[in-house]
């Protein structure tokens, strides 16, 4: 099976997104509000993501009394790789690489 290695605009900017804490569990509204994607174009990306072994999706384990459980998504040690080969998660990536990414409308992450 061939691994796609050449992502969307809109992946980039999920993956840049969830690498900048890539530990930390994250909802996908939340991941909606900073990326600025629609629930129609995140949710199937985080749905691929996750098929493909580069995110991880859990059921939020005690919701807020009244709402409904939640997912929760956080990049695996090979999304994480992924976005470093893919440049968002690198704050130290090439003058080129910023570039197509800044066109893109993707934000790198800050130097720590």
């Amino acid at each position: 099976m061939v691994t796609r290695t050449r992502f969307s605009a809109q992946t980039l900017s999920l993956l840049a997104a969830l690498s900048e804490q890539p530990s930390q569990w994250r909802h996908g509204y939340a991941l909606a509000k900073q990326t600025g994607l629609k629930s129609g174009t995140l949710y199937p990306i985080l749905i691929r993501l996750t098929d493909r072994g580069l995110v991880e999706a859990c059921w939020q384990a005690e919701p807020q009394p009244g709402r409904p459980r939640r997912h929760l998504y956080r990049l695996t040690a090979d999304g994480l790789a992924a976005a470093t080969r893919a440049g968002v998660a690198e704050p130290a990536a090439r003058p080129e690489q910023r570039a197509t990414l800044a066109r893109r409308g993707v934000a790198m992450r800050a130097a720590p």
